[in-house]
């Protein structure tokens, strides 16, 4: 008779939180890139309007125009170092992530373990009773045969 796996509950759990973080890593991966897109929308628009700028120096602009340029420049250049920052804590988050999922792989490939070695048990002591059982009706059919031969005998 087999055994139910004693730490199967725990087995559950260690699932149920190795799917919670594999989503978790997910999520975490796509606000990263989404960071880094951002980030460098945000440079190539900079690029973009310093080279208007440029363009626009070249052809002759208003003092005003400038001011306001540089204006708008200087607040891009905030905008990037922001950015930076956010990308930045995105990778860290990441990083904690990876950790949390592979803590939980570690704990459910140990419970998995746990629970093959059961498996492997329950099948050698199956395996074991089986052959017992054998063992007793070959025993049992040896001594019929005797029997009848003696009784054949007589």
């Amino acid at each position: 008779m087999r055994k139910p796996f004693s730490l199967q509950p725990l087995l559950n759990l260690a699932v149920l939180k190795n799917e919670s973080a594999t989503r978790e890593l997910g999520e975490r991966n796509r606000q990263q890139d989404d960071a880094q897109t951002k980030l460098e929308t945000l440079q190539q628009y900079r690029k973009e309007y310093q080279s208007r700028l440029q363009e626009s120096t070249r052809n002759g602009m208003t003092q005003a125009d400038l001011r306001n340029f540089q204006k708008f420049i200087n607040k891009l250049d905030a905008a990037i170092e922001q950015q930076r920052k956010v990308l930045e804590q995105r990778k860290q988050s990441v990083q904690l992530g990876r950790g949390e999922f592979h803590t939980t792989q570690r704990k459910l490939k140990s419970f998995t373990t746990l629970e093959d070695r059961h498996i492997e048990a329950q099948k050698k002591g199956d395996a074991k009773s089986e052959q017992l059982a054998l063992d007793e009706h070959s025993g049992r059919f040896a001594a019929y045969r005797m029997l009848n031969a003696d009784d054949k005998k007589h």
